[in-house]
């Protein structure tokens, strides 16, 4: 007896291949603070709120920030404040710049926080995210 096969036809889905997405920040280079450390009269409010009650000051500048109001009152916290309000907002300078400024003259440094967050606030200043993605490649078997 003889037996013959027929073709079989066998079909697979197609299998697709994605590329990871890209995420590319469209950032302007680096910026300077909106005001100098010594600029304290530039704005009266945040000056006599950052003379007569500074913690006050230091509180609102969490707050403003995003941070919980008592974040200041924990050691080292307002150097992580203004690096991240430098970090956030494309400000030039080092950690250790922040540290000096602090030391220096933590009243003047507190005030350019607040001074920083009320232009970058008014400004209404964000991030440009541009999206990109690669073609999809199906293959099929």
């Amino acid at each position: 007896m003889i037996v013959t096969q027929h073709p079989v036809l066998v079909t697979q889905p197609p299998v697709l291949v994605t590329q990871p997405v890209a995420h590319t920040v469209n950032v302007q280079g680096q910026a300077q603070w909106s005001s100098h450390m010594m600029d304290c009269f530039q704005d009266t409010e945040i000056c006599v709120c950052g003379f007569f009650c500074l913690p006050l000051l230091q509180c609102k500048v969490a707050s403003d920030f995003g941070e919980c109001f008592c974040v200041p009152m924990l050691p080292g916290a307002l150097m992580a404040l203004r690096t991240g309000i430098r970090e956030r907002h494309h400000i030039e300078g080092t950690v250790f710049d922040d540290f000096v400024s602090l030391w220096c003259c933590n009243h003047c440094t507190t005030c350019q926080m607040a001074r920083e967050l009320r232009h970058q606030k008014n400004r209404g200043t964000a991030v440009t995210v541009v999206t990109t993605t690669q073609p999809v490649a199906v293959i099929h078997r």
